[in-house]
């Protein structure tokens, strides 16, 4: 549209702007009812991410010492990236708690879903991608500690079944992740209409 027609009138009295919220009110919709199913099964991942990595914050690996309480292994490095991964995951998987559930709660206005829904939902679906990479990490690192005295194949087929789920997320959300952030930060059509 160029400029000097953006506020030039038709018969019926509406801008090109009002004529076009009115032509898309059922795209509008749509995009609110496929944005709160993604945003909703999504947060339902990163719940089950948050409850699975808080009880193993507390189920240690090899147990603790009973008489101090203090971990078995806590000078090994293993169990350093146990715990740091732990407090990863859990972090962000609750940080994509929180940002999914912003975007169950938001207006759902045409300018939300220009810029802030976009960038909640790329942010959020990073946030549960980092934990989902923390989680199996955390995983590792546990089978690792139990294991890595008894037999060095089991910790090698373990992580090689645990870059499984990661690799797949990735291959399954780039796509969505790339449309998105193409369509928000990228488009020339949306950023003149930015201006």
């Amino acid at each position: 549209m160029q400029p000097s027609l953006r506020e030039t009138k038709n018969p019926e009295g509406r801008t090109p702007r009002e004529l076009f919220t009115i032509e898309h009110k059922k795209l509008l919709h749509s995009g609110e009812k496929w944005m709160k199913n993604t945003a909703n099964s999504c947060m339902v991942v990163a719940t089950l991410i948050a409850t699975e990595v808080f009880s193993a914050g507390f189920t240690v690996p090899s147990g603790n010492n009973e008489k101090t309480g203090i971990p078995l292994r806590l000078i090994e490095t293993l169990f350093h990236i146990f715990a740091i991964s732990d407090a990863i995951a859990l972090s962000s998987s609750s940080i994509s708690i929180l940002i999914f559930l912003s975007i169950l709660t938001s207006g759902y206005t045409e300018m939300d879903f220009k810029r802030s829904l976009p960038l909640k939902l790329m942010v959020g679906l990073w946030a549960l991608f980092i934990s989902i990479i923390a989680m199996m990490i955390t995983f590792s690192s546990t089978f690792f500690l139990v294991y890595h005295d008894r037999s060095n194949s089991i910790p090698t087929v373990t992580f090689m079944f645990v870059s499984v789920p990661i690799t797949l997320f990735v291959i399954l959300q780039y796509p969505l992740l790339r449309d998105i952030l193409y369509t928000t930060y990228r488009s020339r059509f949306l950023s003149t209409l930015a201006k």
